[in-house]
C-alpha cells in the first residue's frame, strides 16, 4: 500500500515551491524575515507548518498503533489498541483538513477568490441598490382619494 501521507505532503510542498519559485525552507526563512512582504506566502507558510505538525502527529500515532498491533493476538483488539486506532483516525482527519486549507490557498480560482473583494460582495462593482425601498412610502392625498372614491 503506498504511503499517502508522503504523497500529500510532497504534492502540496511542490505546489508551494512552484508558486514561489523557491524551496519551502527558503520561503519559510523569507517569511520569517519579512512577514508583511507577501501576505499570501506568509499564510501558506503558516498553514504548511500546521500541516507538517499534524503529519508528524499522524506518523507517531500510526507507529504506535503498528507496534501495539504487533504485540496483540490477530483476533483480539483491546481498548488501548482501539484508542490508538481512534487517535490515528483523528490525526488523519486533522491532516486532511489542513491539507484542504493549503490546497484552497494555492487555488487562485477557488470560490471566493475571483477578483478583488468578491467575498460577500465586498467589491464596489458588485454592490447594488437595496432590494427593498429604504424611504417610507408616500400616502395619496385626501383629495385624490375622495375623487377616486366618488368615481366608483
Amino acid at each position: 500500500m503506498p504511503d499517502t501521507s508522503e504523497d500529500v505532503m510532497s504534492v502540496l510542498t511542490e505546489r508551494i515551491e512552484d508558486r514561489f519559485q523557491m524551496p519551502i525552507a527558503d520561503l519559510r526563512r523569507a517569511v520569517e524575515a519579512a512577514p508583511q512582504a507577501n501576505p499570501e506566502a506568509t499564510t501558506l507558510v503558516h498553514w504548511h507548518g500546521l500541516l507538517t505538525e499534524t503529519q508528524q502527529a499522524l506518523d507517531t500515532a500510526e507507529d504506535a498503533l503498528v507496534e501495539a498491533l504487533g504485540t496483540q493476538p490477530a483476533d483480539v483488539l483491546d481498548d488501548p489498541v482501539m484508542e490508538l486506532a481512534h487517535q490515528v483516525n483523528s490525526a488523519v482527519a486533522s491532516r486532511d483538513g489542513r491539507a484542504m486549507v493549503v490546497n484552497y490557498l494555492l487555488d487562485p480560482n477557488a470560490p471566493g477568490k475571483r477578483g478583488p473583494g468578491t467575498w460577500r460582495g465586498a467589491s464596489p462593482a458588485t454592490r447594488r441598490a437595496p432590494a427593498l425601498p429604504t424611504s417610507p412610502p408616500t400616502l395619496p392625498s385626501a383629495r385624490n382619494t375622495t375623487a377616486h372614491g366618488a368615481a366608483r
